[in-house]
């Protein structure tokens, strides 16, 4: 088998995350082959080269790309990234929100017996003993074991009493890094 050079350009917080995504895309994309797909998803994780990059002569980073390669001190199964774009993370003290759900009245509690096989949720009823007789009809037409469990559930309205979500900075950004290497095919 051989290796061909790809270049793919990525975006994540980390380069790291960037690196998966573009791995996840290339194996949707052209499956996954065991390992030989001629695709960033071959390689064996990646070496970070920005530093590198910065102190070199080069201006342009497609120019230290095509170096690299014309070096061929890059092997089968080898991925380099240098960082194009910084990140940017959130420096707010609070990164998230919180939206309170308010129901009016009081709220009252009641206790079902749920049918249940597995994760698998078959009914629930007000009383163990028709919990039983439902439990004990499913076995008995469908050949399989099943469960009673006591579960509390609001009498009316909904549980939900508060929502929490992720506040984004102003300039918050992802990075962006260009991925280069030898892929297996």
């Amino acid at each position: 088998m051989g290796a061909t050079q790809f270049r793919e350009r990525g975006s994540g917080k980390t380069a790291q995350e960037a690196y998966k995504k573009l791995c996840e895309i290339a194996e949707d994309e052209y499956g996954h082959q065991e390992g030989y797909n001629g695709t960033i998803s071959t390689t064996s994780g990646f070496r970070d080269e920005t530093e590198i990059y910065k102190k070199s002569k080069f201006n342009d980073v497609y120019a230290y790309i095509r170096d690299r390669f014309e070096s061929h001190s890059m092997g089968k199964r080898d991925c380099s990234a240098i960082c194009v774009v910084q990140p940017i993370g959130n420096k707010n003290k609070t990164k998230s929100q919180v939206e309170h759900i308010v129901t009016p009245g009081t709220k009252k509690w009641v206790l079902k017996y749920v049918v249940q096989r597995g994760d698998h949720h078959i009914g629930s009823w007000d009383t163990k003993g028709d919990a039983v007789k439902d439990a004990r009809r499913y076995t008995e037409q469908n050949q399989v074991p099943t469960s009673i469990v006591m579960k509390k559930y609001l009498e009316k309205g909904d549980n939900l009493v508060a929502k929490i979500t992720y506040k984004k900075a102003p300039t918050e950004r992802n990075g962006e890094w260009i991925f280069f290497g030898y892929a297996a095919e």
